[in-house]
């Protein structure tokens, strides 16, 4: 992907990348928080708790958002 990385899996969750606007809408969905790495919210990315992937369908709404935002991301 050009733009960088939009979606990856963190312990079984699965961490996406949704933009800055999208850090405050996102985490309103079940099981999805803001991702946090050394106790700092990183803007940008939720987690998703593998626990509510369990159907293909949500699998791929959360992974099709992360790679629809970093593909509209310029080149590295």
């Amino acid at each position: 992907m050009p733009g960088g990385m939009g979606v990856g899996v963190s312990g079984g969750d699965l961490m996406v990348r949704v933009g800055p606007d999208g850090t405050d809408a996102a985490p309103a969905g079940p099981g999805t928080r803001v991702l946090g790495m050394t106790g700092q919210p990183m803007r940008g990315w939720v987690l998703v708790a593998g626990g509510v992937l369990t159907e293909d369908e949500v699998l791929g709404a959360w992974i099709g958002e992360g790679c629809a935002f970093a593909a509209g991301l310029p080149p590295k």
